[in-house]
Order: C-alpha cells, then sequence, then structure tokens
C-alpha cells in the first residue's frame, strides 16, 4: 500500500512551531517514499475551534510549503461515521453502555483519593443485567459508550522509540461516545484514520499514551494497524516544554520577524532528526533527499532562537539577488526605502545592493536596515531617506576623542579626494598610510569611517563601502561625520 500519512491540528489557535515540525516530517517522509500527505482538521471542539485558526494553520503551511495532497478533511463533518464505528464496537460486545453520572464518578474518585489508591472505572455498568440495560435505554436514562478493554499487553514497534508495552491492567475501560452521542478523541481519529486509509500516524510523543488505546479499537474494528511514529517535544533553553514564556511559538511570529521558509523548514527538521555528521544548513531538496527514519531522535529538542537567526542568515546569503528580492523588498517598503511595485524593486542597482549586505544579514529586517545607508540619489527612484547617524553613535565613537577622531577623519578624506582611481587596491594604503602619520592602528580610523559612510559599527569591509557608495557619497558623508566630531 502506498504510503499515506496526515497532520491533523486543532484549529483553536495559531500554527505552532511543534505543530509545524509534526507537519513537516510527515511530508517529508510521505514524499521521500512517494505518498500521499493528507491535512485533516480536527474541529470536533466547537466552542474552541474558529474559522481564523484554520486560515491560520493553511498560511502556515503554504508559507513553508508544505502543500497537502486531496481535499482537507473536516472531521466535524464524520460524527455520522464516529458515531456507527462506536455502536459497531457496542452491537459486536467489544463496548458497553455506562450510565454512571458525572457526581457519582467524582465521588468514586474522592474516595480513591481519600484512600491513596488510584482511580479506576470498576466496569459496574459492564455488569448489568442486558434486560436492566433495556429498560434504562427504554427510559431514556443518559449513558455514554465505554470501550471493554482485553486483558493482555498492548505493544507496537514505534519508528522511533522501538518497542512500547503497555499493560491493560493499567488502561481503564474509557468513554468513546459521549451521552450526547460526540466521540472522544480517541474514537474520531481512529475513525477518520481508517477511512482516510492512513498507514503511517506520525507526531509528538506526548501521543504516546493515546497509541495503546487507539491500537485496541483498530483491533475492535478489524483495521490494520498504521505504523506509529512519536517525535521529541521541543523544549525551551530551560529544559521545559516550549510555550509563549519562552517567546514567539507561532509559525507566523517567525514570518513577520523576517525568517525565510527554507530557513524555519532547516531549523525546524534537526529538532528531532539528525542527516549524520556534522551537516546543518540544507535546501528542502537536500532534506528530501537525506530524509530518512533511522536519523529520527529519542531525545527532546532545544528551540534556540539564535541558532534559528543563524541558519536564517546562512540561508539568506546563499539565496541569489533575484530570488532573495521579492521576500525582501516588503521590508523595504515598510522601512520607506521605495513605494510597493517600484521597478526598482527588480533592478540590477538592487540587486548589487542585496548582494552587498546579505552575507551579514541573519533576518530580511536586517537586510533593509543594513542596506538603507546605500540608498543614495543615485540608486533609487525616489527620494531615499535622510542620511542619519544615531545620537549613541556619535558620543561613543565620533565625540569621544574628538579631536583625535576629527584628525583622522578629516586626514582620510583628504587622502581619498586626491585618488583618481576609486578602487580598493588605490584607497586601501592612501587610508593605512593616515594611520601611520598619526601612529594609531589601521582600525582607528576605520571604525569612525564606518560610522560616518554607514551609521552603523557593521558593515561590509571598509573599502568595499566606498566602492559602493561612490566617490562623492562617501567624501560627503566623512566630511559631515568630521564636522560632528567636536
Amino acid at each position: 500500500m502506498s504510503v499515506r500519512v496526515r497532520f491533523a491540528p486543532s484549529p483553536t489557535g495559531y500554527l505552532h512551531v511543534g505543530g509545524a515540525r509534526t507537519a513537516l516530517f510527515n511530508w517529508l517522509y510521505a514524499r521521500k517514499h512517494g505518498g500521499q500527505f493528507l491535512l485533516r482538521i480536527e474541529d470536533t471542539d466547537k466552542a474552541r475551534s474558529t474559522d481564523e485558526s484554520t486560515r491560520a494553520i493553511f498560511d502556515g503551511l503554504n508559507w513553508l510549503g508544505l502543500n497537502w495532497d486531496e481535499e482537507v478533511v473536516y472531521q466535524g463533518a464524520n460524527l455520522g461515521r464516529h458515531q456507527a464505528d462506536a455502536r459497531r464496537m457496542l452491537d459486536a460486545g467489544a463496548a458497553y453502555r455506562c450510565f454512571c453520572t458525572l457526581d457519582e464518578l467524582e465521588q468514586r474518585r474522592k474516595l480513591a483519593a481519600a484512600s491513596k489508591d488510584a482511580f479506576k472505572y470498576d466496569r459496574r455498568c459492564d455488569r448489568l443485567a442486558a434486560d436492566e440495560v433495556q429498560q434504562r435505554v427504554a427510559a431514556g436514562t443518559p449513558f455514554v459508550i465505554r470501550f471493554r478493554v482485553p486483558e493482555g499487553v498492548t505493544s507496537w514497534d514505534d519508528i522511533v522509540h522501538e518497542t512500547i508495552s503497555f499493560p491493560s491492567k493499567d488502561i481503564e475501560d474509557f468513554v468513546i461516545l459521549r451521552s450526547d452521542g460526540t466521540p472522544i478523541y480517541n474514537m474520531a481519529v481512529v475513525s477518520d484514520d481508517i477511512a482516510m486509509r492512513i498507514t503511517h500516524v506520525m507526531r509528538g510523543d506526548d501521543h504516546i499514551s493515546n497509541t495503546p488505546k487507539q491500537i485496541l479499537l483498530y483491533r475492535a474494528l478489524g483495521a490494520e494497524l498504521p505504523r506509529f511514529a512519536h517525535f521529541p517535544m521541543i523544549h525551551g533553553l530551560d529544559g521545559k516544554k516550549l510555550s509563549k514564556r519562552h517567546g514567539a511559538t507561532a509559525v507566523s511570529d517567525y514570518q513577520h520577524l523576517g525568517i525565510l521558509p527554507q530557513a524555519m523548514n532547516n531549523f525546524l527538521v534537526l529538532l528531532g532528526w539528525s542527516p549524520g555528521g556534522d551537516r546543518e544548513v540544507m535546501s528542502m531538496d537536500e532534506m528530501l533527499q537525506l530524509f530518512s527514519e533511522k536519523g529520527l531522535l529519542k531525545k527532546a529538542a532545544v528551540f534556540d532562537t539564535k541558532k534559528l537567526e543563524w541558519m536564517n542568515g546562512q540561508h539568506l546569503s546563499r539565496l541569489p539577488a533575484a530570488e532573495l528580492a521579492p521576500l525582501a523588498v516588503p521590508t523595504f517598503v515598510q522601512e520607506g526605502l521605495f513605494k510597493s511595485g517600484d521597478p526598482f524593486a527588480t533592478s540590477p542597482e538592487f540587486y548589487k545592493i542585496l548582494d552587498f549586505v546579505k552575507e551579514r544579514c541573519r533576518t530580511l529586517s536586517d537586510l533593509a536596515r543594513l542596506a538603507k545607508p546605500y540608498f543614495t540619489t543615485t540608486t533609487t527612484t525616489m527620494a531615499p531617506p535622510p542620511f542619519v547617524i544615531d545620537q549613541a553613535l556619535i558620543d561613543a565613537h565620533l565625540r569621544k576623542d574628538a579631536a583625535v577622531t576629527k584628525a583622522l577623519l578629516t586626514d582620510a578624506t583628504s587622502a581619498l579626494e586626491a585618488l583618481t582611481d576609486w578602487t580598493a587596491e588605490a584607497m586601501e594604503p592612501a587610508v593605512r598610510a593616515v594611520a601611520e602619520r598619526h601612529g594609531v592602528a589601521a582600525g582607528k580610523v576605520f571604525q569612525p569611517m564606518r560610522i560616518a559612510l554607514t551609521a552603523s559599527t557593521v558593515s561590509p569591509g571598509i573599502f568595499e563601502v566606498l566602492g559602493q557608495l561612490g566617490r562623492d557619497v562617501s567624501v560627503k558623508r566623512l566630511k559631515e561625520a568630521a564636522a560632528l566630531a567636536t
């Protein structure tokens, strides 16, 4: 049978990075084996499920490029089948009606707690005579349907954790259909997975405790078992389960923070899988080529935002400018560097700026910020934003030892103005000679020049910056900075 896997989120909030990681692993497994990746929206919790959350799931998967096969399945639409499957087990003797009320069950839990015993349903309704059961049903007495857990041990060969076993004595007769006719999670999931012909159930290891119950339901319904894989949980740097207290946990948050989808996928795939060796940075095609179940890890993974930003920088720097530009344009528009639809966004001049700064960027937002100094009247079709050096930089780098800094900037400007050849080969000896004349290290000249030219302490090499800006803009900015060093 062809591999068929599914991602089955509940539309009760955003697409969490843990859910995105699960979807990615399922997608890779399906694509690797030439199978189908299916999407099921588990919207049975009508009180909490929203259309907005469903759209957020679709948007997140689309942004990551995790395209699904076949139409989306909505769990809530399958109520009739869920009920029919539960009643089929009831008719076959694999389940029974339970008339115990919530208050009665709560009282028994309290008694068990007082005796320091673990509460487990005692099957009293399973011991009712058949005629009494029929009388209660005829009288309209509310009931749930409970699954009768058989004796023995339920085991499976987990793709990640190898053999896992649960003794039946540790599993109580669980409810599969509530008194209002709606299914419990495990009932709905198994019914849907059977109907969707799912061959591999791959999910987080917080579902391990659900698996023995689901295996028992598969067997009671006469269905073939899928293979199960349970991925390790994702923790924050403090070793605790990832949550909002650790910062952004929604995929959409990282999209808005300037993370590339291919970098997000690369980061997520390493949270629970290793390609072997020291390999880390991979394209989607490389991930697909290398992905195998042998590389799936058992230990909990750690979500490190700084590692994600580093990963993003690696992908960003490798993208050709023509591919990077459409991803970067929204942040440039937001920074006021050009308007949406500006032809400059597809021009060789813009591509040149992107190629110039991308090596030092970690996010798309960094890209716009570091590119801003290179937007001049000669590089864009609209008026560039004013070039302003932050007061903190002026105080820390220009006005500290102001007399020395002023002299260095003035001398460097004069040396550069005298050059006939505006190349790094000509500029570098001229500026280094300034440092020698003043008896200082070259860095003492380079750093105030960097502040003067880019309004930043970080930039490409200073002579590359001079070449990118050109003679006129460079000289003008150096003179203005010298004037500030007072």
